[in-house]
């Protein structure tokens, strides 16, 4: 039996208008959740054209021209904009019938390398049981026929499995929040033998360690520790006379252990240090949820990683930002301050999931949307980003 993917039925006419738009063929990112039984896609993204497709209006000619390293890049910012949950869960392409034959294997590449891309900036590993099937989509241009299948990406040999394709109203109109926000106090050291301060390296290395802490917290969903196998809605009032969706909110406190029991041993190292990095302030991070009977540790596991990530992409934008605008790293003795990116929220149009990106100080509003028309193919009203943290260094 192969896996349903349950699909936001405005897809299909964003796919369907792709294929008029471009020829011969357009390719693009599906944005979803996986849980054990289904799995569900709402949102796709076309990749981004490249500037000079744009000035010169060229569409390629045929799938030769596929640039896998654009769309890996493509997908690898994109996953930086979901919030916890969510995930870029496989890749389409909407090509005419002449390219058909071509299209599965152009569609098998791709998925692994996106894939392959995602996974070496995770700072979390997935779990034994979880779903490690990611769709194909492949979609005629003319007869607007649509074939999805999946792939093992643990399994570099895995061959395609047929997967059905159902679109759905109404989706995720009313999927369940979890929110919490996170103090976040660490200390790196920089070793006096680590070669020019390379403070990227050590930064991951000392974040690393923090994500382990995060992984081991103790998680108070409403006030109380709920048992992994709990169903997230058991024991929760419905309200009654409520007719209109909206979001289900869960108040989620993060119990970080201070020491660790006595049945572990602890040694003490010490090492010789030329300075440190500390980053300090508070993380409001969000996970959404499917709303067919989602388990507590699901929804669990979906927070920490939206904690590990919106950290660890902070500090990525951080050191790209300080890349592009040459600052110089100071070196020794000297104090620098550097203000990480503000976590920012956009409503998604007839859904209650909201998507998430990030910005510095001194970014215009203006730079947001283009982002998002750019990335995820959506156009934003300033009214609807909502700056969700004060500064944080």
């Amino acid at each position: 039996m192969g896996r349903t993917y349950f699909v936001e039925e405005s897809i299909a006419q964003y796919l369907s208008d792709l294929g008029t738009k471009v020829k011969p063929y357009v390719t693009g990112l599906l944005i979803g959740q996986c849980s054990p039984q289904r799995d569900y896609v709402i949102r796709a993204v076309r990749t981004p054209p490249k500037e000079e497709q744009k000035e010169d209006n060229i569409s390629p000619s045929n799938l030769a021209s596929i640039d896998e390293e654009w769309i890996t890049t493509h997908a690898s910012q994109v996953s930086r904009m979901l919030p916890g949950g969510l995930q870029v869960l496989g890749v389409f392409i909407v090509a005419t019938p002449e390219l058909s034959k071509e299209s599965q294997n152009a569609l098998r590449k791709l998925i692994f390398s996106v894939e392959k891309s995602l996974t070496k900036r995770r700072l979390w590993k997935p779990a034994e049981e979880e779903v490690s099937d990611r769709a194909t989509l492949q979609i005629c241009s003319s007869t607007k026929k649509v074939v999805c299948r999946t792939y093992d990406v643990q399994d570099p040999k895995s061959s395609a499995k047929p997967a059905d394709w159902k679109y759905q109203s109404a989706l995720s109109a009313c999927w369940l929040a979890l929110s919490c926000t996170v103090n976040v106090n660490i200390h790196i050291p920089l070793l006096a033998t680590s070669p020019n301060h390379d403070l990227e390296k050590n930064t991951k290395n000392g974040l690393n360690r923090w994500s382990k802490q995060i992984e081991d917290s103790v998680f108070l969903i409403n006030g109380q520790v709920r048992g992994d196998d709990a169903e997230l809605l058991e024991g929760q009032k419905k309200s009654k006379g409520t007719t209109q969706p909206g979001t289900q909110f869960f108040d989620v406190k993060v119990l970080t252990q201070l020491s660790q029991g006595s049945s572990h041993r602890s040694t003490a190292a010490v090492q010789i240090c030329s300075g440190s990095i500390n980053l300090k302030g508070a993380v409001k991070c969000r996970a959404y949820m499917h709303n067919n009977k989602p388990k507590v540790k699901e929804a669990v596991q979906a927070l920490k990683r939206d904690i590990i990530n919106t950290l660890s992409d902070r500090c990525e934008i951080l050191f790209e930002d300080l890349v592009i605008n040459e600052r110089p790293h100071k070196k020794n003795f000297e104090r620098a301050y550097h203000v990480l990116p503000q976590r920012l929220f956009v409503p998604i149009a007839g859904s209650s999931v909201m998507l998430s990106d990030y910005k510095f100080g001194d970014e215009a509003t203006g730079e947001i949307q283009e982002r998002f028309v750019e990335m995820l193919d959506q156009s934003v009203q300033t009214e609807d980003i909502h700056i969700a943290e004060d500064m944080s260094t």
